[in-house]
């Protein structure tokens, strides 16, 4: 039994080893210098890779969708919540690639105009302005899902939601 026991923990390493490098064969390279490979790969994919742009409507009890979903069971969300939160998540999805692929644009063209050396204060100007409005686009489009969907759920939902995520 204790010859075993140093037995177990080297398969569990190894196990962890090869799961953390299948998790990183997932990541696409990232051609622009200012975004890493998993930054680049969350954008590409409509993933959240900025957690902080939902958090003025969660801490105020606004969830995101895909969360709501995740629970649906537990929540007791009606045949007809389900559907239009659903559409929600789904159009917020659609949004964060669409973003994700201006971004990604915007940090590469960025990035050419420096590395040439191609760069003017208009055009710095014009790029460092469109990432703004590209960050702002996806950080609304982030809250009026959360908007959306708090006003779909009933008080008692959320707060069951709220438990369920956070069940200290």
């Amino acid at each position: 039994m204790l010859r075993s026991i140093p037995l177990l923990f080297v398969v569990l390493f190894f196990c962890t080893v090869v799961k953390a490098q299948q998790a990183d064969s997932t990541l696409k390279k990232s051609p622009v210098k200012t975004l890493t490979d998993k930054q680049y790969t969350a954008l590409l994919n409509g993933e959240d890779v900025y957690n902080h742009m939902a958090l003025p409507a969660e801490i105020n009890h606004y969830p995101m969708p895909d969360q709501v979903i995740k629970f649906k069971k537990e929540l007791g969300l009606s045949p007809n919540q389900v559907i239009k939160i659903t559409a929600i998540a789904t159009e917020l999805h659609r949004k964060r690639v669409e973003m994700g692929g201006f971004i990604i644009t915007n940090e590469q063209t960025l990035d050419n105009l420096f590395r040439k050396q191609r760069l003017n204060n208009g055009d710095l100007i014009f790029y460092a302005t469109r990432s703004g409005l590209y960050y702002g686009e996806l950080r609304n489009a982030i809250l009026q899902a959360c908007l959306s969907t708090g006003d779909l759920l009933a008080p008692q939902q959320i707060k069951k939601l709220e438990t369920l995520q956070n069940p200290n």
